[in-house]
């Protein structure tokens, strides 16, 4: 049953599922939710879309007590298309052929393919991301597909009126993945009705060279009684003949696997971005085609759009590179990573952000997770927590038992330049207190890495080694009245409260206020002027992390000495 009602509610994770049981049938034994990849590079925060929606929606049904199974199909028998920049130009050797059988170049990997898959599987593990995984390369040479090839070429005919039926002579349209660039590869556009040599191009099977390993064939001819498949390759000019029945030596063209998938899968839920689902793509055509080649039906499908990213431009780790899920986890919390995509419709566009938005983010989910605290408030802002939060199989994702805000963590890791330990001092002296430095992690290495790669180095805090002589040297008489109330006021102990209240209060002593007393328009002209004075005295800039805070982690001793002029 949908969720609904004050205590509880649904989002379009609920509305998936259902349509996903309906697509199933309320007394299926087995739901089947499928998503799919080709890693034929680094699997970037757009894609991660593909692998999330599926995963939700593989839960909520999980939380229904329906048997579901997440099958993800890694998409490594598309060939290799370019050779991007970073990599040695030798690798054009590779164009055509399959992405698992194309050497890795950085020699850490077997192969092309799984050198990019690795990094996203451990980010999807981190996430409590639990999948069936398919490789199309192994499910294809087993011969896993022979009946359904066959099917395929023996309906080609009908397969070729259906994709007639969608072709234009209009500008071929710009790829948004790496199936619907498959997809345009596939298509062949023309005006006159198909001559035989042109059926043979658009035959929905191609062969790799046996020879040469690459896709760059052409079908020269079929014969239906024996299934042999003749063909010539531009690369290397090979002329072979494969045997469609006993032979696996290709693969079906996308549009024409994929629906084929659903069929053999019995997939009831599917994704896929927006470029999947316009006219003429692969989910429309796939949609006729499945019905009519296969006798089966479309999946139920939602349409996600573009995931970009912000505040990239120092981020070290991707430098030239298009930033992925570990990079995201470098500096987010898996729950927080995971609630950015859930918590909104996938059809909303979104950015993930690496700058200063950052802290933000972070006090936004600090305030939802004590909101969820409270059973009575329990809306869609609250199911979006509890989903990103914790998974049926793996539990609650790590979160530090000691919540320290991230700006509080981000300011002295700054101070300090990064020291675990002396960080965990400082925190606890500023009224955090906890055991361990494991008690502040996963957030404290986070709050470490964000601002190591994402701090500008014009915004970094570097403390004095001495006092500025020649400044102290220079104060007016109001400026050296605020530094001798604040060396007078200071307190010894390390308490934040103090601090701030010692800090923000020297300016009403010197009006004549007591330091509980509410600051008048001068006060509060005088404390930015007193404040701004401090930091160009500490640490050499007209603004930095907030000023109690970087008293307390510097301590009394350190900020006496460079608030006073040497002898």
């Amino acid at each position: 049953m949908a969720r609904g009602g004050p205590q509880n509610p649904s989002d379009w994770v609920t509305r998936a599922a259902d349509d996903a049981v309906r697509h199933a049938g309320e007394d299926a034994d087995l739901i089947t939710v499928a998503s799919g990849a080709s890693p034929s590079g680094p699997i970037h925060l757009g894609n991660l879309r593909e692998f999330l929606t599926v995963h939700f929606v593989a839960e909520e049904l999980r939380s229904r007590g329906l048997n579901v199974r997440h099958l993800h199909s890694w998409d490594d028998y598309d060939r290799f298309r370019k050779v991007p920049a970073g990599v040695d130009e030798s690798w054009s050797e590779h164009i055509g052929r399959p992405l698992s059988s194309v050497p890795d170049p950085w020699d850490c990997h077997d192969s092309w393919a799984a050198h990019f898959k690795a990094p996203l599987q451990e980010a999807l593990a981190a996430m409590g991301v639990e999948m069936d995984e398919l490789s199309q390369t192994e499910l294809y040479r087993a011969g896993t597909y022979t009946e359904q090839i066959l099917v395929a070429v023996r309906n080609r005919d009908r397969i070729e009126q259906v994709l007639a039926r969608y072709r234009t002579k209009a500008a071929a349209p710009v790829a948004e993945s790496e199936q619907e660039a498959a997809a345009l590869e596939d298509s062949v556009t023309v005006e006159d009705e198909p001559t035989g040599e042109d059926v043979l191009a658009r035959f929905p099977y191609k062969p790799y060279c046996r020879d040469c390993g690459r896709d760059t064939t052409t079908v020269t001819s079929y014969d239906d009684e024996s299934t042999d498949l003749a063909y010539t390759c531009t690369s290397c000019s090979y002329e072979g003949i494969t045997n469609l029945a006993t032979q696996s030596e290709g693969k079906l063209v996308w549009k024409v696997d994929w629906p084929m998938r659903w069929a053999f899968e019995g997939v009831d839920f599917e994704p896929g971005g927006v470029d999947h689902a316009s006219p003429g793509s692969s989910y429309t055509v796939g949609k006729e085609l499945v019905k009519a080649v296969y006798g089966g039906r479309a999946p139920s499908f939602v349409g996600y759009s573009f995931v970009g990213v912000a505040g990239m431009a120092k981020m070290s780790s991707s430098k030239g590179g298009v930033p992925t899920a570990a990079d995201a986890l470098q500096v987010l919390e898996a729950p927080i990573l995971r609630w950015l995509y859930v918590r909104r419709q996938p059809k909303q566009a979104f950015n993930v952000e690496f700058g200063p938005e950052v802290v933000r983010l972070y006090d936004e989910w600090d305030a939802l997770t004590r909101k969820a605290a409270n059973p009575d408030k329990r809306d869609a802002q609250v199911l979006a927590f509890e989903r990103a939060s914790a998974t049926t199989t793996a539990g609650t994702l790590p979160t530090p038992a000691v919540v320290v805000p991230f700006r509080t963590l981000a300011s002295v890791a700054d101070v300090t330049a990064g020291s675990a330990d002396m960080i965990s001092q400082i925190i606890g002296r500023v009224g955090h207190e906890h055991d361990s430095v494991a008690d502040l992690q996963p957030r404290l290495d986070r709050a470490m890495q964000w601002t190591t790669d994402f701090v500008d180095a014009e915004d970094r805090t570097t403390v004095r080694d001495s006092p500025d002589t020649a400044r102290l040297g220079s104060l007016s008489d109001t400026e050296a009245q605020w530094i001798s109330l604040l060396l007078e006021n200071l307190p010894t102990s390390s308490d934040l409260d103090e601090v701030t209240s010692v800090v923000y209060g020297v300016p009403k002593l010197a009006h004549g206020l007591a330091i509980d007393d509410a600051p008048t328009d001068e006060v509060k002209a005088d404390q930015k002027a007193f404040f701004r004075l401090l930091y160009n005295l500490l640490v050499d800039k007209d603004r930095g992390p907030r000023l109690p805070t970087l008293i307390v982690a510097l301590g009394s001793e350190k900020v006496r000495t460079l608030l006073t002029s040497p002898l």
